[in-house]
Parts: C-alpha cells; structure tokens; sequence
C-alpha cells in the first residue's frame, strides 16, 4: 500500500494544549497524521519534532530544531514514500527570532526544492510533497511572551509561503479552512481538531490524485 510522510514539528507530534511550561502532558494518540493515514488506508511514517523550524537553530531548544537538516535525515531514513506532508512555520513565528516573512517563506521554498531534488524523487522512486499551511497562531496562556506579535505576522508568512509552492507547482492545503489553535495557549490545537484536520487532509489528497 502506499505510503506517506509527514514532516512537522509539534502539532504533527501531537502536543496538548499547555497549561504551563514545561507540560507534562502526553501527546495525543489520535494525532492528525493517524487520522489521516487511517482514513487513506496508507502506511505511515510520523517525522514531528516539538520546537522545530524552517530555518532557525534554536538559542533555548538546540541547533537540531533547523528542519533544514533534520529533512535530509527524513527522507534519507524512510522509504521508498509515495507522499510527504509538510506543515511548519508556527515556531519560526517566536518573538526571539525576529523573523521577516520573506525569511520564512525562503526558507519554506528550500524544504520543497530538497523535496523535488532529483537525488530524493529518485531514491523514493517519485514522491508528491504537499505543504500544509498550519493554523495561524496568536499567543495565549504560558505561550503569550514566546508568541508575541505572531498573530500580525503570521498571515504575511502563510501567503508567502504559498507563492513558493505554487512557483514550484506544488499542493497547498489550508488547515486555518477547516480548524484553529486552542485559546489555552494559542499555538497547538485539542484532540478534536487533530481528528478534522487528519480526516480533511485525507481527503484532499485523494482529491490531488483524482486529478
């Protein structure tokens, strides 16, 4: 059966909404990829790192939470994959970053262009990478002071990245169409929305296929 990929920080790993910092919370087991895979029928392959980015080292998390590097190491682990889903941004959002959307966006177009390189296609045999634009995040709870200013920025962030998928004729599902973050801490969203958003990106990619 086919197989697929997703690619993603927290809320592909599946984090609670937190109350505090650090949580002691354990991740969900109905996560949006497990839906999504169950509902495709596919074999799955979970790549989510709490913390990680497109582009940026982290002061306070490590050097390892650059997703640049850690997809290399994805797609070169697993396979042969017939898709891969990619849904960061959200950390790359934090206030000490102080991040240009053009930065993010740039960076986002690397991650899609180390996808269709033709050394990955052609180790995986031919693979569709599909950019999910996560749910915007505001800030909220114990994430307030980390996520400062994220809410005005983070539509800016989300068109550019769209622009580099659609220049490089690639499928862009909006999660902010069909669920939201919790208000509990503004940036990972309940058991319930994982549940939509798996189902919805099933069903999207079936959609892509179909045409």
């Amino acid at each position: 059966m086919p197989s697929i990929l997703t690619f993603g920080d927290s809320n592909t790993h599946g984090t609670q909404p937190m109350r505090s910092r650090p949580s002691d919370l354990p991740r969900l087991a109905r996560r949006w990829p497990v839906a999504m895979a169950e509902t495709l029928g596919w074999d799955l392959v979970e790549e989510g790192l709490p913390g990680r980015t497109f582009a940026f080292p982290d002061p306070e998390m490590g050097p390892h939470m650059d997703g640049r590097l850690g997809l290399f190491i994805a797609l070169e682990s697993h396979g042969p994959i017939d898709a891969m889903t990619i849904m960061l941004g959200t950390n790359d959002l934090k206030a000490h970053f102080e991040a240009d959307p053009e930065d993010i966006a740039a960076a986002c177009g690397f991650h899609l262009d180390v996808a269709l390189s033709e050394e990955m296609q052609a180790r995986h045999g031919g693979f569709e990478p599909i950019l999910i634009l996560p749910p915007r995040p505001h800030g909220a709870g114990c994430l307030a002071e980390t996520y400062a200013g994220a809410a005005e920025k983070a539509e800016a962030v989300q068109a550019a990245m769209r622009a580099e998928a659609e220049a490089r004729d690639v499928a862009v599902f909006d999660a902010n169409e069909v669920i939201s973050v919790s208000d509990l801490d503004g940036v990972h969203f309940d058991a319930a929305a994982h549940e939509v958003l798996g189902r919805a990106v099933a069903a999207f990619i079936l959609s892509e296929i179909e045409d």
